[in-house]
């Protein structure tokens, strides 16, 4: 094919093509003509429509109003509902049934918070006006109620039933309060409360608890909190007062205390302490047990609240102490300071958990310082007492030799204060940090020695020395017997024991050299024998003794012997087994002594006149008689 036929193809070709777009082109401008001819319609139709549609939506909003408006109308119809049985309820009083009264106020108070935020038509102010004055009347119902419930149900403790809470040891049939037991170590074992059990008692009936709280909550959310601290407080503290005042407790100044007899003072502090532990464990324990189930969840109030119902009570019971702490010391007062230092001292824990508060400061504090004060009242007995030993000028003399009623005294009061020593170690301890049981052997020895200092000085009070160093041998003995029966001896030590055994035993041989020596004498052989023996008797040089001699000997020794007879069976040793010792003591001396002289001298004294009148006694009859001294007879005595 040539190229003119292959441009002919070509052209004829571009001629299809031009056709075939001219013919789109037509379609093309048909099918928007006809879309044209469809969206002019369709505006159209729109705006017929849109009428209808506005018509529409106005009815569906139409609709939704009325279905809000109908359910508004319904929520405030129910409130009014609740509103009118809560007004109902609340009419009738909280007397029939108190938990239908606390719902009606919560109720009312919901309805007045619902109003308050819906003013939505014009008798809404008449209503919340309407519901608050309902709502004061409903409080004040609630006062009432709560008043009544807590006045009805706050009863005065009898004190049996106080008594009923306490450990066993501690119950007054066990021990009489007021009365200190002769055995302190008995009464440590009651006063150790560690282990013991203290149950104190229901001051509310534990159903009516809820209650009172439930009634304390709506006041304190109405505002109310100030009535309802005034008459809880009243309420319970008069009944507190009331229970301690039957208990026995009152209150006593110091020139009260400065009166009274120290018999009767002594009681009333046995009481005080068995007050105070009634008071802490049971009715202050108590009454902050209800307290903060009452009021719980008001803490500020709750604290104040507790405060000042105790603060008056716990006034009464500190008052009485530091009125013995102040007043004027001396030694018969140092173990009762002593036993009110303990017992502050064991409640120490349960006061400062009792008091705790920020609003208990001022009464745990005054604890403390009433503890502090009994300390140092103490220690001062204590040194009081060293100085009233050395001091003592007791005139009544012992006439028989005995152990003197201040070594008695001194002695016991040191076996007291051991039974005290852990009490006296914690008493040291509350001024200075130092080794306890050194202190306390210092102060013991010192003791000791100002009633030995003062002995020696009532012994010179004696006219007789014989009689002098009977009475220094049994007082030093009654010393030494009762240190070593009691636990001064573990603190003093064996050293001291033993060198006033040897104190005691110089005495005793003094007694005998002082009494026996002229009576010896009388019967004593210095290479003497009998006449024409070629002897002499006390001392003569010649060939023999004479008969008048030997009478004279006798005579000498049975008036000396009787003299010491008749009045040293009016002296006294106490002690069975000293008596006994110095008894024997003297024996071993004079009765071989006088055997020896009577079976060589007797025959020379018998046959001469009247021989009964030289030798009075045979040996055994001394020995009978020896049986009799230091038995404190009187004259009378000896004669029957």
């Amino acid at each position: 094919m040539g190229v003119p036929q292959a441009m002919a193809a070509l052209r004829d070709k571009a001629a299809l093509v031009r056709e075939s777009l001219q013919k789109s082109q037509t379609i093309t401008e048909s099918m928007v003509s006809i879309l044209g001819s469809f969206d002019h319609r369709l505006s159209s139709l729109e705006t017929a429509m849109r009428p209808t549609q506005i018509r529409t939506h106005s009815i569906r909003r139409a609709h939704e109003n009325i279905d809000k408006t109908l359910k508004a109308a319904e929520a405030i119809l129910g409130r009014f509902d609740l509103t009118r049985k809560a007004e109902a309820k609340i009419l009738r009083g909280p007397h029939e049934d108190l938990e239908s009264y606390l719902e009606a106020i919560d109720q009312l108070r919901s309805n007045l918070q619902y109003f308050t935020t819906h003013k939505c038509f014009k008798r809404t102010s008449g209503i919340i006006t309407h519901a608050n004055n309902l709502l004061t009347k409903a409080i004040s119902k609630l006062e009432d109620e709560f008043r009544n419930l807590l006045t009805n149900y706050s009863k005065v403790v009898e004190p049996d039933r106080l008594f009923d809470g306490l450990p066993d040891s501690l119950r007054p049939s066990a021990t009489s309060p007021g009365k200190r037991n002769d055995s302190k170590k008995d009464s440590d074992n009651q006063k150790n409360s560690e282990n013991a059990v203290y149950t104190p008692p229901t001051l509310i009936p534990p159903r009516v608890l809820p209650l009172l709280h439930n009634l304390a909550q709506q006041m304190v959310q109405a505002g109310h909190q100030q009535q309802l601290f005034r008459i809880y407080r009243d309420t319970r503290a008069s009944v507190l007062e009331q229970s301690l005042r039957k208990l026995g407790v009152e209150r006593l100044s110091k020139d009260d205390v400065q009166k009274m007899q120290w018999e009767v003072l002594e009681a009333k502090i046995g009481n005080w302490i068995h007050y105070m532990r009634i008071a802490v464990k049971l009715l202050f324990a108590g009454e902050k047990k209800i307290c903060d189930q009452i009021l719980a969840g008001i803490d500020s109030l709750r604290d104040q609240c507790y405060a000042e119902i105790t603060a008056n009570s716990v006034s009464v019971l500190l008052s009485f102490g530091e009125a013995i702490a102040k007043s004027k010391r001396s030694p018969e007062k140092l173990f009762v300071l002593l036993d009110m230092y303990e017992i502050m001292r064991e409640l120490q824990s349960e006061i400062d958990y009792l008091f705790g508060t920020k609003s208990c400061t001022e009464m745990r504090e005054s604890a403390q310082s009433l503890t502090k004060r009994l300390a140092q009242t103490a220690q001062e007995t204590f040194g009081d007492f060293e100085e009233a030993v050395a001091k003592d000028a007791t005139k009544t003399a012992v006439l028989d030799g005995t152990v003197h009623p201040l070594t008695s005294y001194v002695i016991n009061y040191v076996k007291f204060l051991f039974d005290y020593k852990t009490t006296l170690e914690q008493l040291f301890q509350e001024f200075e940090e130092s080794d306890t049981e050194a202190q306390l052997k210092t102060l013991t020895k010192r003791i000791m020695e100002a009633l030995q200092t003062n002995l020696d000085g009532k012994s010179k009070q004696y006219k007789d020395p014989a009689l002098t160093q009977l009475f220094l041998m049994n007082n030093m003995h009654y010393i030494v017997r009762s240190v070593r029966r009691s636990e001064a001896k573990d603190l003093l030590g064996d050293d001291w024991v033993q060198i006033h055994r040897r104190i005691v035993q110089q005495h005793a041989n003094q007694y005998k050299r002082i009494s026996w020596a002229k009576v010896l004498q009388c019967v004593t052989i210095q290479g003497a024998a009998p006449a024409g023996g070629g002897g002499i008797l006390g001392g003569d040089s010649g060939s023999g003794i004479s008969r008048a001699m030997v009478k004279d000997r006798f005579k000498n020794f049975n008036a000396q012997f009787e003299d010491l007879h008749m009045r040293q069976c009016q002296w006294n040793v106490p002690d069975s087994e000293l008596r006994e010792s110095l008894r024997l003591a003297v024996a071993e001396v004079l009765l071989p002594a006088y055997r020896s002289f009577h079976k060589r001298f007797g025959p020379m004294a018998e046959s001469g006149k009247n021989p009964c009148k030289y030798i009075k006694y045979k040996p055994e009859d001394l020995e009978r008689m020896l049986s009799e001294f230091f038995e404190g007879k009187t004259c009378v005595e000896q004669k029957r």
